[in-house]
């Protein structure tokens, strides 16, 4: 069985630890969810990069364990470093969307309030769902066993994602009308690269328009049209293959 990850203070990591024990929620889940027992191997991960491989030395009551650390390894930040800017989706697709770019390695999430959007932000229910995407990233990235887990933003309006794009090394927006597709794009061999995925309305011609002129002009995935939900991760997954990251 693959080691399971686990979540831990970076802190925790600092000077070569020869012994770590894992508290609080992640302890808890380590023992009473995924009953791990002494010997079995663990992964703990500070998700900037750094992981600790070791195996259960110890389990103390429902909800802490010792590590023993048997290897310490550093993940580099990775050339080419990828955003999508998400529309919000209606439902739990934005949980899904959040999910799978995490799995597949993207590296950051940006939330979008695009002007077709059913769904909007506000208030209470809009930090609960900020909170939601931020869990889903998390434990995706734990299932994915990954060092170093995407960031998800704070939402941002159209006129911030244009001044994201702006300070892009490459910038598009997925639309199914783009003349370039995005398997030929011309892409940087590192720095950033952002892409835009819209609603399940359409992105609207006032967003095209102000993204155009930002730099990040249409592309187009391929003859099919995804769902918002998917679309990310189809687009993800080119981009760490052309960039070398999935070779």
């Amino acid at each position: 069985m693959t080691a399971p990850v686990f979540l831990v203070e970076p802190a925790a990591l600092d000077g070569s630890p020869s012994r770590i024990t894992l508290t609080g929620p992640e302890g808890r889940h380590a023992v009473s969810v995924r009953r791990l027992q002494t010997g079995e191997e663990i992964v703990l991960a500070d998700g900037a990069g750094r992981g600790a491989y070791g195996v259960v030395a110890a389990v103390d009551g429902k909800d802490a364990l010792d590590v023993e650390v048997r290897e310490l390894r550093e993940e580099p930040a990775p050339a080419a470093r990828i955003t999508v800017v998400q529309a919000l989706p209606k439902g739990d697709r934005g949980e899904l969307a959040v999910e799978t770019m995490t799995e597949a390695g993207v590296d950051a999430i940006v939330p979008w309030s695009a002007a077709r959007c059913v769904t909007q932000w506000r208030g209470d229910r809009g930090a609960k769902s900020l909170a939601k995407w931020r869990s889903t990233a998390r434990e995706a990235a734990k299932q994915a066993r990954r060092l170093r887990f995407p960031s998800v933003a704070e939402p941002m309006t159209t006129r911030q994602v244009a001044g994201l794009l702006g300070g892009a090394d490459f910038a598009g927006v997925l639309h199914e009308e783009g003349a370039t597709p995005l398997a030929t794009a011309d892409l940087p061999a590192a720095g950033s690269l952002v892409l835009v995925v819209g609603p399940e309305g359409g992105v609207a011609p006032d967003e095209l328009t102000a993204f155009a002129t930002a730099g990040a002009p249409p592309y187009r995935l391929g003859p099919t049209v995804l769902r918002t939900s998917t679309a990310g991760v189809a687009a993800t997954a080119l981009l760490l293959t052309r960039t070398g990251r999935w070779s």
